[in-house]
């Protein structure tokens, strides 16, 4: 399942870091602001090197390609959003189409039409 979403990196929360069994993690939380007739946020998770590569910063409109997972805790369930892939917009939410050239002028045209 390929899910995606995009919006604008509202919020960038402090990394945090630790040890485990299998040595050092870090991982960065960034707040998306998702658009819509009805706009919502959604906190999405970047775990080691992939926050460097990433670069985000606040303000950026980006697409992230995510994967959902969940787990029980004491009876409670927990949902995690992980960005696996997050690519910046170059041009915005709503870049500008190119201009048209311009129109020949009357005399610059071949007028060999045989009507």
């Amino acid at each position: 399942m390929d899910l995606k979403i995009t919006g604008t990196v509202e919020q960038i929360l402090e990394m945090q870091t630790g040890t485990s069994q299998r040595g050092e993690w870090r991982k960065q939380d960034f707040v998306m602001d998702l658009p819509g007739e009805y706009p919502r946020k959604v906190c999405v998770t970047v775990w080691g090197d992939n926050i460097d590569r990433f670069g985000l910063n606040q303000g950026d409109q980006v697409t992230a390609s995510i994967d959902l997972q969940s787990r029980e805790y004491n009876g409670r369930w927990y949902t995690d959003v992980k960005a696996w892939k997050v690519e910046k917009s170059e041009g915005g939410a709503d870049p500008m189409p190119e201009p048209l050239p311009p129109l020949p002028e009357a005399g610059d045209m071949n007028d060999d039409l045989p009507f």
